[in-house]
């Protein structure tokens, strides 16, 4: 063998070698480190379902279902319940029917719906639409009386969550995908649940009786007020009534319904004149 092929396949050799070192390196050098990966970090993508820090218990009420079944709160212990409040004529409402019947499917006797119609026509029609759709869960014609017991209805279709203890924890207004009601079945019954459990105090959000416990309300200017200025003016504002026509406090009204033109002004006033010490 010619010297100058000996020192070119030895060279060629060494080259190879240096290149399996250094290629073996940088592979490791930029492997993707996981816990440094935020697409990998599968903590980062999981849901976040709330409850109420200390839930009240859910409003004392009798009913009597389309079929003639009596409902109160103490039929319903050990369950999951949710009190839908619906309408016939409401879209939204229409849509979820078929998934709240599939939910009562699944979760059988731990779980009991409940459908409040807030119909004004005649129960007959609630009824035929209830035995058209198939529904599966007792239906109840919902009083004026009863939705004031909740605080008011002010969206189709609004939904309560009540667990096993027979305690408030959560509200939905409108349209909800189903994985969100199924997720918070779960977790309430005990039940392995992808998603991350977290508590909320309630200030009126959920139940408008609680709205004594809120610090701030919505499009009301408690800033310029002194600790005990605040605490005074949030009293008046739990104590006088909105002259809307909602039936409701000043602070239940701002909660409620942000979008209502009377309470801005008259919490104002009431907050102007505990600054003014009147």
């Amino acid at each position: 063998m010619k010297r100058s092929t000996l020192i070119a396949g030895i060279s060629a050799g060494l080259l190879f070698i240096l290149i399996l070192i250094f290629g073996l390196r940088d592979i490791h050098r930029f492997r993707p480190d996981p816990s440094a990966d935020p697409v990998g970090d599968s903590a980062k993508n999981v849901p976040t379902i709330r409850f109420v820090k200390n839930p009240q218990p859910v409003p004392a009420f009798t009913i009597l279902s389309l079929d003639g079944q009596t409902i109160s709160p103490a039929h319903l212990d050990g369950k999951v319940v949710l009190l839908n409040f619906w309408a016939t004529w409401c879209p939204p409402c229409r849509e979820e029917i078929p998934d709240l019947i599939e939910l009562q499917d699944k979760y059988g006797g731990r779980l009991q719906i409940i459908g409040l119609s807030v119909d004004t026509g005649s129960q007959e029609t609630v009824k035929r639409f209830v035995e058209e759709r198939k529904i599966n869960y007792p239906v109840a014609i919902a009083s004026p009386e009863l939705e004031a017991k909740f605080g008011g209805v002010m969206g189709l279709p609004t939904s309560f969550l009540v667990d096993t203890e027979g305690r408030v924890v959560q509200k939905h207004v409108g349209l909800h995908e189903p994985v969100l009601y199924d997720r918070e079945i779960r977790a309430l019954l005990g039940g392995p649940v992808e998603a991350k459990i977290e508590t909320f105090d309630d200030t009126g959000q959920v139940l408008l009786a609680n709205a004594k416990n809120a610090t701030e309300l919505p499009g009301v200017d408690l800033s310029k007020l002194t600790p005990k200025q605040k605490k005074a003016a949030l009293r008046q504002l739990n104590e006088q009534k909105c002259t809307c026509g909602c039936d409701l406090t000043l602070a239940q009204c701002r909660i409620n319904d942000t979008s209502c033109s009377v309470s801005p002004g008259l919490a104002k006033h009431l907050v102007d004149r505990v600054v003014a010490g009147k």
